[in-house]
C-alpha cells in the first residue's frame, strides 16, 4: 500500500483557481437553491481534497486543470499557493460545516453557510478577489502566519500586473 504524501501547488495558476472557483459557484448555488444535501456533501469532499493535495483528487480541480484549462489560449498568472490553500481551508470549514447543518436536519443554517461560499466564491471567479487570501495577508501581517510560511508573498513577480489605465 501506497502512502499519498499530501502536496499543495506553489505557485498556483490563477486562472485555474479562479476556474474552480466558478465551479464552486455553480455547485454551492445549486445547493443553496434546491437544498439537496448530496451538493454541499461533494462541495466539502472538493475542498477538502483541494486543501490536502491542491487539484489531484478535487473533482473541479481535475476538470479545470486536465480538460479546460488545456484549451484556453492564456498565459498562466502565477500566485503564490499557501495563501490559495489557506482559502480552499476557509472553503472547507465552511462547506464541512453546513454538511453536518444539513445532516441534522438544520437546512436554513446550512443554506445561509453556503451562500457565504458561493458570495466568497463570486468574488474570486469574477473579480480575482480571493477573500481567503486577503485574511492570510492580514495574520501574516499581525505575525500570526510566519512570514517563512509564503516568502513568495512579499515577491513582487509572483503579483498580478496593474491593469493599464
Amino acid at each position: 500500500m501506497s502512502f499519498i504524501v499530501p502536496s499543495f501547488p506553489n505557485p498556483v495558476d490563477e486562472i485555474s483557481a479562479r476556474l474552480v472557483a466558478g465551479g464552486v459557484v455553480l455547485l454551492a448555488t445549486s445547493y443553496v437553491l434546491t437544498g439537496w444535501w448530496p451538493l454541499v456533501a461533494v462541495l466539502a469532499y472538493g475542498f477538502v481534497a483541494r486543501v490536502v493535495n491542491g487539484p489531484r483528487f478535487s473533482p473541479l480541480g481535475l476538470v479545470v486543470t486536465r480538460w479546460l484549462r488545456p484549451r484556453l489560449p492564456l498565459a498562466p498568472r502565477p500566485v503564490p499557493g499557501p495563501p490559495k490553500r489557506f482559502a480552499q481551508g476557509m472553503g472547507a470549514a465552511l462547506s464541512s460545516l453546513a454538511l453536518v447543518l444539513a445532516l441534522l436536519g438544520a437546512a436554513p443554517g446550512a443554506r445561509g453557510v453556503v451562500a457565504l461560499v458561493v458570495v466568497a466564491a463570486a468574488l474570486e471567479s469574477l473579480a480575482g478577489f480571493c477573500i481567503g487570501c486577503a485574511v492570510f495577508g492580514v495574520l501574516m501581517r499581525r505575525g500570526i502566519i510566519p512570514e517563512s510560511v509564503c516568502e513568495a508573498c512579499n515577491d513582487l513577480t509572483l503579483r498580478r500586473p496593474a491593469a493599464a489605465s
